[in-house]
């Protein structure tokens, strides 16, 4: 059953629905964790430092090169994971053995699962650092903007990756569904009838009467020469 249509996926070597694939829920949930990913990241390299009356560029958030090295980490990494796994979603249909979806569908749960808890603890460390900048760190509120938005982002990305986990448990549970691989008898059909009982291996029982052999009718083709019919008394 190779590539029967488990794990959500049609049978291997099916054309490609580009319409069908776009619809499905774990499509347009890679295309926000891929937009959002973006935000992230291009906010804090773009605005996250600000000039301080020096050359030195600090982080916008409370001066912790940490924090924004963090946030442009996880998001340039779950920019190239969605683009990754987008492709790997393309290709699914035509892997043919179950082991390997199979493989693929871990995969994309232990990551997705993994990544949910980095973009988790980015909101809070981003959100924690920014709560402790001083106004008069932001001279005309400079890099505000950025810095909301890598905040607010980095908790949408929180919800997309959770559903992406939800939807790769989904595939999961329904590839490992034996139900799906099991035949069931058509109602119309009339059930076959059982073989006959065998006394004998490779010998099936027949009675005696069935191979009688036919009364004897005597003719004239069967007659001896020079026999004569006996009278009759």
């Amino acid at each position: 059953m190779d590539g029967a249509g488990s794990f959500g996926a049609g049978r291997a070597g099916s054309a490609f629905d580009p319409i069908a694939f776009v619809k499905q829920p774990q499509t347009i949930l890679r295309v926000l964790a891929w937009i959002f990913s973006m935000v992230v990241f291009a906010s804090i390299i773009n605005e996250g430092y600000v000039n301080m009356g020096s050359e030195r560029l600090h982080c916008v958030f409370n001066k912790n090169a940490d924090a924004c090295n963090y946030g442009i980490t996880i998001g340039i990494l779950a920019f190239l994971a969605s683009v990754f796994f987008l492709a790997l979603d393309v290709y699914f249909p035509q892997i043919s053995s179950v082991k390997d979806r199979k493989r693929a569908v871990l995969l994309e749960i232990v990551f997705s699962g993994f990544w949910t808890f980095l973009w988790f603890v980015g909101f809070c460390f981003l959100a924690n650092q920014w709560s402790r900048t001083s106004p008069k760190e932001l001279p005309l509120e400079q890099a505000s903007d950025a810095a909301r938005a890598a905040i607010a982002f980095s908790f949408f990305s929180i919800l997309i990756w959770a559903g992406l986990t939800v939807c790769g448990v989904q595939r999961f549970l329904l590839g490992t569904d034996m139900t799906l691989f099991t035949t069931e008898p058509v109602g119309d059909l009339a059930p076959k009838q059982p073989y006959p009982s065998n006394d004998v291996i490779g010998q099936t029982t027949v009675p005696v009467n069935a191979y009688q052999s036919p009364p004897l009718i005597e003719t004239v083709e069967t007659r001896p020469p020079g026999y004569n019919i006996p009278p009759a008394f």
